[in-house]
């Protein structure tokens, strides 16, 4: 099936800026659903250019985006390179091993730097939740985050919603454009997960109920105050689920030893085609990568070809930051209705 959403039908969505008046896009958790929904709207034109042979537009040209990953990253670094300059924009990425953080300088001190490069919009993963923010405070340009800690991850939430709607789309052209009465199972490293937390936030927003599984240890305390239902038994929180997203282990966030070993934890908590038959039939299966196959998810249900929409994640992670980038830098840019 394939449809063409380069314009967003008139009073779908408020006028103009309205329709997402942030200057910056830290988090989900301020964000109204319709915001969301804009933001994924948006997204739908990219989808369709990306999937074309000649990829480039110059909404961004002469624009300079500055990628500062203060933490190690491969695909979303890559795809908000590739977002960036399918826009037609200047990017620039600072890695983590050139930064001045290394050489004592304070964040906000390499924050006031970035912004006096006069950049028109700034990426920024960082090891320590609310470092986005804090740098979102101090500089003149739209910041998005790629992650902060264990705080939040929003474009990953974002194109996590929007593979999902891709995929109930493919199977029903009925298919709402929002996720009420759905059932959606996290499970993994909770503790440490930011993709979980943005996730919870977004999904809920789009009407669908959240269950969070995880070994005791790896649960947060107090996190049923998101309105989610927590479980330690896995088979449990998959009775029914529509929805399995897989959560990989994050080793490189834990100080002690949270699970006896990578076999039990498989045994207890990962993805089998035995376990999925716990879930609804035709439950569709999520994970926002990197992958630790054999761990987490086996391979035969990570490469399922009728159920995991892994590969399609991937796909809309360019879109969507495609989107942000455009909806983020309108103002700067002009736009009617955005000044």
């Amino acid at each position: 099936m394939t449809r063409s959403a380069f314009t967003i039908e008139p009073g779908r969505f408020p006028d103009g800026r309205l329709a997402f008046p942030h200057a910056h896009l830290t988090g989900i958790g301020h964000l109204e659903r319709h915001e969301i929904l804009f933001l994924m709207a948006s997204a739908e034109r990219w989808v369709e250019l990306n999937r074309r042979g000649e990829k480039r537009e110059e909404l961004l040209a002469g624009r300079t985006i500055i990628n500062a990953f203060f933490e190690n990253s491969t695909r979303t670094l890559l795809s908000f390179e590739i977002a960036g300059k399918r826009l037609g924009a200047d990017v620039v990425n600072m890695a983590a091993s050139t930064s001045s953080l290394k050489k004592g300088e304070t964040l906000i001190d390499t924050a006031i730097t970035l912004n006096a490069m006069r950049p028109d919009a700034i990426v920024i993963r960082h090891a320590s939740s609310g470092a986005t923010q804090l740098i979102a405070d101090k500089v003149d340009c739209p910041v998005l985050n790629a992650g902060d800690g264990s705080h939040e991850h929003p474009t990953q939430a974002l194109l996590d919603a929007l593979a999902l709607r891709e995929a109930l789309r493919q199977r029903s052209e009925a298919a709402p454009e929002d996720f009420t009465g759905m059932t959606i199972t996290i499970c993994g490293d909770i503790l440490h997960s930011r993709v979980a937390r943005s996730n919870v936030l977004c999904m809920q927003a789009m009407g669908a109920s959240v269950r969070l599984c995880a070994p005791p240890a790896l649960m947060p305390a107090g996190i049923e105050a998101m309105g989610v239902e927590t479980f330690a038994d896995f088979n449990a929180a998959l009775d029914g689920a529509d929805v399995v997203m897989m959560l990989r282990l994050q080793s490189e966030r834990m100080a002690g030893q949270f699970i006896p070993s990578a076999r039990e934890y498989h045994h207890l908590y990962g993805l089998t085609r035995a376990r999925l038959s716990y879930a609804a039939p035709d439950a569709l299966v999520m994970h926002p990568g990197p992958m630790n196959r054999g761990v987490e998810i086996d391979s035969e249900v990570a490469d399922m070809i009728d159920r995991s929409i892994i590969t399609q994640q991937v796909e809309m992670g360019v879109a969507i930051r495609m989107a942000c980038l455009d909806v983020l830098t309108r103002q700067r840019r002009g736009v009617e209705g955005w000044a």
